[in-house]
């Protein structure tokens, strides 16, 4: 039992797998999420949870309100969708509820979560397993990789050796002292599969299957990696390959990026990307944060970024109904790459 008492802030598909996981594990585990029937379901009957094929029922303490916290947290675990960051991490600093919080979510959204909480209160982290929500009381782990995190400036504390155990009661967990490249790492992945599973209706591994699909991956890649250079972000290893696999700029680097591709996509080749749930879902996806991220920064330094702008254009499109997810998306990015 680790000595940690932990809230899950926003229980989708990672945030709800993860408390699942540390029922029982770490000292105290609960649940914020304004879906007030998922709430009702994580208590009775309990979440059902199917990890990677195997069900069970993990009843947890949910609540929709913040008011029924009385005691505060060792660390709020943000596993929110960027949307909803203010909204929710407002009455929890009010009421002081959590002495860390801890960034899960994806995309650039640190630098809004350290606005609202304090940067001192806050270590960064990336999630490169997968989950998938399934609806209300109902969600499934699809894919096995680790969590990394770090502190925001210099090396480890001890709050962040507690924040590994409670973690790696769920998956394994790294510790990184250069929590910056992973995020940016983290993005890449992000920017490339999801942003491509959203605009396809496709898992990641199905992508890559597919030829166009496989093409736009790696120029959606090759963007965000030469953004992060002209940053002079030192990039991190992701879904077991180093961020420099994936970069094609010549036949010469294709076989090193097919060998790297087949290792990334056995740690997440099963994962539906959280855009394409939010689409199916009618929800506001992630995408200015993600691809949008990858936009904006390489307009900052000079950096384009055709095949981002692309993927950000396309969702849009699809969040406002006018068109649907559909391989024929790859298409149409492919002809922005020249």
């Amino acid at each position: 039992m680790i000595d940690a008492s932990v809230l899950i802030v926003g229980a989708g598909a990672i945030g709800g797998v993860t408390a699942a996981q540390m029922a029982d594990r770490v000292r105290r585990v609960a649940v914020l999420d304004a879906d007030e029937e998922h709430v009702r379901l994580m208590r009775e009957p309990g979440l059902l949870l199917d990890e990677l094929g195997d069900e069970r029922r993990v009843r947890l303490d949910a609540h929709a309100d913040p008011a029924a916290f009385e005691e505060p947290f060792d660390f709020a675990l943000v596993t929110l969708k960027a949307p909803y960051l203010e909204v929710a991490l407002g009455p929890l600093v009010e009421r002081g509820l959590a002495e860390t919080f801890v960034s899960l979510g994806n995309g650039l959204v640190q630098d809004r979560i350290a606005g609202l909480v304090g940067g001192e209160n806050l270590i960064v982290g990336t999630v490169e397993w997968g989950a998938t929500n399934l609806g209300p009381g109902h969600l499934a782990q699809t894919t096995q990789a680790p969590f990394v995190i770090g502190e925001p400036e210099g090396p480890p504390r001890d709050r962040t050796r507690l924040l590994a155990e409670a973690l790696g009661t769920v998956s394994e967990v790294r510790v990184t002292e250069n929590i910056r490249g992973q995020v940016w790492s983290k993005l890449l992945v992000n920017s490339a599969f999801s942003g491509l599973g959203a605009v396809s209706g496709l898992l990641y591994r199905e992508v890559v299957a597919n030829p166009a699909g496989k093409e736009a991956a790696l120029a959606l890649w090759r963007e965000g990696y030469d953004v992060g250079l002209a940053q002079e972000i030192p990039l991190e290893e992701v879904l077991g390959v180093p961020a420099e696999a994936l970069v094609v700029r010549g036949p010469e680097d294709r076989q090193r990026a097919d060998e790297a591709l087949k290792v990334a996509m056995g740690y997440a080749g099963a994962t539906k990307a959280s855009m394409l749930q939010d689409l199916e879902k009618g929800a506001k996806t992630e995408v200015d944060v993600i691809n949008g991220g990858v936009v904006e920064r390489g307009r900052e330094y000079g950096v384009p970024t055709p095949l981002n702008e692309g993927v950000v254009g396309l969702v849009h499109a699809m969040e406002r109904g006018e068109r649907r997810p559909g391989p024929d998306a790859f298409d149409e990015l492919g002809a922005l790459s020249g």
